[in-house]
């Protein structure tokens, strides 16, 4: 297994936002363990026999991570946190698909029956439900709901989030805390 030397992906993230497409090439072999941990970690949340795989799941997020190339990437951990999100936006739009097919929306015809089958309505909800709180939160706080972002979707440490964000390591534990608890009140208290 390849080590992943911080150095060696800094400097190929540097090369491939210059343009150079064969170090996005070298790149991948090195954070392609950590990129299957963070979507085992999504995966983990979903019900079993979802049709969305592990490997469907990275495949899906290398695709969408390959025209990132505008992204004025900060280091390795700045990378996970984007695809962190670039993981988390293809499962909502999964979530998204199923939900309009259950309710027969325009988009319908585009999802196969078998991934109705896949994920409940509920789980579909939830995932609907977090999304929309976390873009609220953005709204009113976008450092707290990066802190979001990177801690539970990308799986960063407190450090490696301060690092991101170029704050302290008790400003993300504040900022996480305080996150996580109107995440819940948006989440789980809004019955409307």
């Amino acid at each position: 297994m390849t080590t992943l030397a911080p150095d060696d992906v800094t400097g190929l993230l540097h090369e491939w936002r210059q343009g150079d497409a064969a170090a996005f090439e070298k790149l991948m072999p090195l954070v392609y363990g950590e990129m299957r941990r963070l979507a085992h970690r999504y995966m983990r949340q979903e019900r079993g026999g979802h049709t969305l795989q592990t490997t469907a799941l990275i495949n899906e997020a290398y695709l969408r991570l390959v025209g990132q190339r505008q992204v004025e990437w900060q280091g390795r951990a700045h990378f996970f946190a984007v695809t962190a999100q670039v993981m988390r936006h293809v499962l909502i739009d999964h979530a998204r698909r199923l939900h309009l097919l259950k309710r027969g929306g325009a988009e319908a015809q585009r999802v196969e029956l078998f991934e109705a089958e896949a994920m409940t309505r509920e789980r579909a909800a939830e995932l609907v439900a977090l999304d929309e709180a976390l873009r609220e939160l953005a709204r009113l706080d976008e450092r707290k709901a990066s802190v979001v972002e990177l801690r539970y979707f990308g799986g960063l440490s407190l450090e490696e989030t301060a690092e991101v964000l170029e704050v302290s390591v008790m400003t993300v534990r504040r900022d996480w805390r305080a996150a996580k608890a109107w995440l819940y009140k948006e989440v789980m208290c809004d019955d409307s």
